[in-house]
């Protein structure tokens, strides 16, 4: 982060009602968080995808953030993907039938676009159901039937996932598991012969069972559905890439500090239950964990040390 200049409180008061304007956001409302997104024009034919969020401090003055999101169709994870092993694992889960597959990560680790092109991906020769249902939209995309949260009017996610599920979908994307009713319709949605793909926030792959474990969801139930966690996160590259037999894949162009993906793909198979206690773990020593390959992307010389340190998880 890097400060460009500064304005005054009352400019900078202005602009915040501006844009919570601009966002339908409620402009008379200091004193509680609120979140919104709109499409700015930045010019002829060019539009920038906008999030806010607002808070305050005890003498309400409030604070805007502002994320810029790319307005783009379709991403191709080939070329972003550090390595392929985990991308195709991830190509073949999304193919079952059944099942619940958890996303986690960082904010802006890319979750949304991941789950977003491993289902087009699968659409391309296959006409599917696909329910998205976000807070908000993050991603326009016309083959899906995208629904808005909107706690307000009572359009919450366990709501509009109940609903999804008489739609007979063939997928059903949730862009978050914030509570315990979420988790039990994702659950049930599941069980009840869907795919579903979610996100949750989470330290790592494992951290996920405990997770869910928090919102009451039993280790029965995750050894019934659980069909593979994910986690990720965007590295920044810090050499230009080269094609050669490391196993990494080279854009045809590289250019300097290039981010790119690292998946951590914890299968069902790598999980085991331990009746003594009241969680779920993945084995001790798997081989592929995010660590292991955080520590190879180091080792090929592909981010610094800095880095290394800065994205290994303790």
């Amino acid at each position: 982060m890097e400060r460009q200049y500064k304005i005054s409180e009352e400019e900078g008061s202005r602009l915040i009602t501006y844009f919570k304007y601009l966002a339908s956001m409620d402009v008379g409302e200091k004193r509680k968080p609120q979140s919104g997104s709109l499409i700015y024009p930045v010019g002829e034919n060019k539009a920038q995808d906008l999030r806010l969020s607002t808070i305050s401090n005890y003498h309400n003055r409030e604070s805007l953030v502002i994320r810029l999101l790319e307005i783009k169709e379709e991403v191709y994870l080939e070329k972003s993907t550090l390595f392929q092993e985990e991308l195709r694992l991830m190509k073949r889960l999304v193919l079952l039938r059944s099942g619940l597959i958890l996303f986690s990560g960082p904010v802006n680790s890319g979750k949304t676009t991941t789950m977003y092109q491993l289902v087009r991906d699968r659409m391309r020769n296959t006409n599917l159901q696909v329910i998205s249902i976000e807070d908000p939209v993050e991603i326009e995309e016309e083959k899906f039937l995208q629904i808005q949260v909107n706690e307000k009017a009572g359009n919450t996610y366990e709501a509009s996932l109940k609903a999804s599920l008489r739609h007979h979908p063939d997928i059903i994307i949730v862009g978050e598991i914030r509570d315990e009713k979420t988790a039990r319709m994702a659950i049930r949605g599941a069980l009840t012969g869907h795919l579903i793909i979610a996100s949750i926030h989470a330290k790592n792959a494992e951290g996920v069972l405990s997770r869910m474990n928090e919102l009451r969801i039993s280790n029965d139930m995750l050894r019934q559905t659980v069909v593979a966690i994910v986690f990720q996160k965007l590295l920044p590259l810090d050499c230009f890439l080269c094609e050669g037999p490391c196993g990494i894949y080279c854009p045809k162009f590289p250019v300097k500090k290039k981010r790119a993906s690292l998946y951590d793909v914890l299968t069902s198979d790598n999980i085991r239950t331990e009746p003594s206690i009241n969680h779920i773990t993945s084995t001790q020593f798997r081989q592929r964990n995010f660590n292991y390959l955080l520590k190879k992307v180091y080792a090929y010389g592909f981010i610094s040390e800095d880095t290394y340190y800065q994205y290994f998880i303790p």
